[in-house]
């Protein structure tokens, strides 16, 4: 084998090293961005575009932990705006939150936030520059960028170690103090049932922080587990349903009851189809009376099928 020049060897190491730290300092999330303002009967729509490139540049190059995060380790997640009014530099709409993360030994991906946030109203002038700062609120859009980054965060990270996610939620926490000091619209306690502070307080109130439990045990002790284990992964998924029955039995308006919903449902007709009958029927006994409207897919969990 023919060896290479001290010189040549080095610039080789000195890339290879280039290259490992740039894996390990990686950003953390791989985030797809989009704006729809059909609704919007304005002239210029070409500021719709360039907000839409400026939250993409934002939330995939700011460095929101100190975690390390390998390239294809990356958080898979979406923000979908869709813009309703448009007036002198204010914009009004809703927010689709939604993210994923891959399930151990397969290739399925399931999905961990599936949430609608509509009291999306900010301030944009083209061209604005979005400055990340932890400790202040620099303006009501980047709040709310920041707010949903640490959420993925943290529930990812629950879904990985039994309450692995603390340190984002405290983050999280901390922008709702800041945002609720300004009076910007959906951060404001007991304002709104399904707004920002509701859904942070969904996680970390000790009457319905028990949802957490949920998260890594359903992710890491049932889905992962299925790979390897069908039957034992679904009879822990199964158990872990009675902790949204304790949720629904102290909080029954909680926000924490329809992101459950909204993130599992379908996912669980997929998974009762080779369920057996006990399980089906544990399943629908605990689903029914929290979830009177979604009849149809309880129908199809409790029939096995996904038809």
């Amino acid at each position: 084998m023919k060896l290479l020049p001290l010189s040549i060897k080095t610039a080789v190491l000195s890339v290879i090293t280039a290259i490992s730290s740039l894996a390990c300092e990686a950003q953390e999330l791989n985030c797809k961005v989009e704006i729809n303002a059909d609704q919007v009967q304005a002239t210029n729509k070409q500021v719709f575009q360039t907000l839409q490139e400026a939250i993409n540049d934002y939330m995939n190059t700011t460095k929101f932990t100190n975690a390390q995060f390998a390239t294809n380790e990356k958080i898979e997640c979406r923000l979908f705006f869709t813009i309703k009014e448009y007036s002198d530099n204010t914009m009004k709409g809703d927010l689709q939150v939604q993210s994923i993360r891959p399930v151990y030994n397969s290739s399925y991906t399931t999905t961990l936030i599936n949430f609608k946030d509509s009291k999306i109203d900010f301030t944009y002038q083209e061209n604005e520059p979005l400055i990340f700062s932890e400790n202040s609120m620099e303006s009501q859009l980047t709040a709310i960028l920041n707010f949903y980054a640490y959420l993925i965060l943290a529930v990812d990270f629950d879904s990985f170690s039994r309450k692995g996610g603390e340190q984002f939620f405290e983050r999280a926490q901390n922008i709702v103090q800041l945002a609720q000091s300004s009076g910007e619209i959906g951060w404001k306690a007991f304002e709104d049932s399904k707004n920002r502070s509701s859904v942070l307080g969904s996680y970390i109130e000790p009457a319905t922080s028990i949802i957490r439990d949920l998260t890594y045990e359903y992710h890491r002790e049932g889905l992962d587990e299925m790979a390897l284990s069908p039957d034992k992964g679904r009879a822990k998924i199964t158990s872990t349903l009675e902790n949204i029955q304790k949720v629904y039995n102290v909080a029954p308006m909680s926000v924490a009851l329809s992101m459950f919903r909204d993130a599992k449902f379908d996912e669980l007709v997929n998974i009762y189809t080779k369920g057996s009958q006990t399980e089906r029927e544990k399943a629908v006994e605990i689903l029914s009376p929290i979830y009177p409207t979604d009849l149809d897919r309880i129908t199809k969990i409790k029939n096995g099928t996904n038809k």
